[in-house]
């Protein structure tokens, strides 16, 4: 199983259109009694981009961006320094989940625990936002309130555990690793990351499942992710909700919006337009509505258009990336663990 490839929204969690709050995030999954399933794992998230990976059956961090074997310029051990890293990491949850099995009485049988870790820096008011919550069994358990350096249980049973990691000073110890040196490697990673600086204008098309469908278009291929989709008319922009920004398989992004025009005269189509803005360029992409242009179910698609379509949504939706993206959710619609 490949448990590390493309995070399915996680772009969209971590950065706005208009943002400017980068974020180091690592997902970590201890497990027992899993079949083909690693004990542990994590993978790390730059800005959304996951960016290395480990896992206990090879006990190797492997880059998961090309500019990430560049690392090794200012730091010649960082690979084998942080492969011992998640190896310690990996036995320290194994005994984790020990504890909360044996307080939930869950001795037997199949049991993961899911971590979320990280830090969000915004670079233009230098506020620094620490995270670190956990999950039992998909569950909600410990969090830490990065505020107040003190632990949240969310059920009776994890009590005991938060006044016990309190009392140990865990809470005000890892505050200080989520808020500075989070944050320290966060700067540093970015340092590497070229592609932060670069702009890549997408390739957009028209797609409508049949006739009376709405109209979807659909913008693939563009970088960064700080990135606005929507349709207008006459020029003007129309009141539609934005859609979410994917990440493709190559780094890149894509992002849909839809509009029915179902009682909108064929005459008038060419009023309207798709306009995508990006980040950092001051020219929109312009596209207007042309009928005989869009691709649907009807019309034949070409062999070319179908590979492209596949590979632009491309998505591992694997259990580590999964519990990241229902954690960093909760955490921002004021759910806390």
């Amino acid at each position: 199983m490949n448990i590390c490839a493309v995070i399915i929204l996680m772009g969209t969690l971590v950065n706005g259109a208009t943002s400017t709050i980068h974020s180091l995030m690592e997902f970590e999954i201890s497990s027992t009694q899993v079949p083909n399933f690693p004990e542990f794992a994590f993978v790390a998230v730059l800005n959304g981009l996951p960016i290395q990976y480990y896992d206990s059956n090879t006990r190797r961090v492997v880059p998961k961006q090309e500019w990430m074997n560049r690392v090794t310029e200012k730091e010649a051990q960082y690979w084998e320094r942080n492969a011992q890293r998640g190896f310690n990491i990996g036995q320290m949850l194994k005994g984790y989940l020990e504890i909360v099995r044996q307080r939930l009485n869950q001795t037997e049988g199949l049991h993961l625990l899911q971590v979320m870790a990280g830090c969000e820096w915004d670079d233009e008011t230098d506020e620094i936002n620490g995270y670190y919550q956990t999950a039992f069994d998909g569950q909600d358990f410990i969090a830490l309130d990065s505020k107040t350096e003190t632990f949240v249980a969310a059920k009776s049973e994890a009590f005991p555990i938060k006044l016990q990691l309190e009392e140990t000073g865990e809470a005000v110890s890892l505050t200080y690793r989520m808020t500075h040196v989070c944050v320290k490697w966060l700067k540093w990673y970015m340092q590497f990351e070229d592609k932060l600086k670069r702009k890549e204008l997408p390739l957009v098309s028209f797609l409508q499942k049949c006739s009376s469908s709405p109209v979807t278009c659909h913008a693939t291929g563009f970088y960064p992710d700080r990135a606005l989709l929507f349709w207008a008319k006459d020029g003007e922009e129309l009141d539609e909700d934005p859609g979410e920004i994917l990440p493709n398989h190559d780094g890149t992004f894509q992002t849909s919006v839809s509009l029915d025009l179902s009682s909108v005269p064929a005459e008038d189509w060419k009023r309207y337009s798709c306009v995508f803005q990006l980040s950092g360029v001051t020219e929109d992409l312009i596209t207007r509505l042309d009928s005989s242009k869009i691709l649907s179910n009807e019309r034949k698609l070409s062999t070319s258009t179908i590979t492209a379509a596949v590979l632009s949504g491309v998505g591992v939706a694997v259990v580590v990336v999964t519990v990241g993206i229902v954690l960093y959710r909760r955490h921002h619609n004021n759910n806390v663990i």
